[in-house]
């Protein structure tokens, strides 16, 4: 059996496909890599790169879809930045933009905070800690070293 490689694509659901491809190319830098029109069998879909080999298929439908949160009441999916800078940075840019976005939380491996997607989708937007480990006690605990 191969070896997984990754997610090659995950796919979003929007009644406008025009204003979530705008969204994730001018908020988060992702880039357009493949659009098809609609046709009588199949829908509009756009993909966009966020990273690597890593996709967003964008899929235009009649009806809105359903935006709730996770069963732990989170984003379910997330993308990922290099640097807690950079996770600054994008910040910044989504509140300039006016969107919706909170505050960056600290984890014991990484920063997270969590955006909204103009359907109102939330999208986590994480980076890594790089850490030191320090063994107190038997128990791990990890020391930030921005």
């Amino acid at each position: 059996m191969p070896d997984l490689l990754g997610i090659n694509h995950l796919t979003l659901s929007t009644i406008d496909l025009d204003r979530l491809v705008t969204y994730y190319t001018e908020m988060f830098g992702a880039v357009l890599t493949f659009e098809r029109a609609a046709t009588p069998s199949d829908p509009r879909i756009a993909v966009v790169n966020v990273g690597g080999d890593d996709h967003l298929m964008i899929v235009e439908v009649a009806t809105a879809a359903t935006i709730d949160l996770d069963p732990l009441s989170r984003a379910g999916w997330g993308l990922r930045v290099g640097t807690y800078s950079q996770l600054c940075d994008v910040r910044e840019q989504v509140l300039a933009a006016g969107w919706p976005v909170d505050q960056i939380e600290t984890l014991p491996t990484q920063w997270t905070m969590t955006a909204r997607d103009p359907d109102g989708r939330p999208v986590d937007v994480r980076a890594h800690r790089t850490r030191t480990a320090c063994l107190l006690n038997d128990n791990r605990s990890y020391q930030d070293t921005r």
